[in-house]
């Protein structure tokens, strides 16, 4: 078992070692940074907050109608005949069943429109990652890492790619 063991690591470790001098030009892109701060990406939040906004105001201004009902509730609900009472309790059930369901439903357009955003970002940012490893002839870009030293980072690029299309 031992002579398979170092069999194994005498092929092995020469590949590695052969591999690793081999990737002559590594670059590194930090795509949470660049979906965040990229112009494109600005951009994007500024058109979906533009276009949410009223319904988000509109949600806004149904919550405030079921805090006045219910502060109305707390203050006058003991001197409010029993049919008032219920009346106002059955409209104040009905406006958080309906405040419910648009937030819900809010939620899930907004969150459908920005993932549709950031899928044509993402799929611009790959774009632009591939010309600059084809121009620059890299060997190697990684998005994702636990180390990276500063001088591989090509995120600025790619944001100004990204800007200039």
């Amino acid at each position: 078992m031992k002579k398979l063991i170092f069999t194994l690591a005498a092929v092995l470790l020469p590949m590695t070692a052969m591999t690793a001098a081999q990737a002559e030009k590594i670059g590194f892109v930090n795509t949470e940074r660049l979906l965040r701060e990229a112009p494109l990406s600005v951009k994007a939040q500024k058109n979906l907050e533009r276009e949410f906004s009223p319904r988000e105001q509109e949600l806004q201004k149904m919550a405030k109608q079921a805090r006045d009902l219910q502060a109305q509730l707390d203050k006058d609900g003991v001197t409010m005949s029993e049919t008032e009472r219920r009346n106002k309790e059955r409209e104040l059930a009905n406006l958080n069943r309906e405040f419910q369901k648009q937030s819900r439903e809010f939620r899930e357009d907004l969150n459908l429109r920005r993932n549709q955003e950031l899928g044509v970002i993402q799929e611009k940012a790959r774009k632009a990652i591939l010309d600059i490893a084809k121009t620059d002839k890299f060997d190697l870009i990684v998005e994702q890492a636990v180390y990276f030293n500063p001088k591989i980072d090509i995120t600025d690029r790619v944001m100004k790619a990204l800007g200039d299309k």
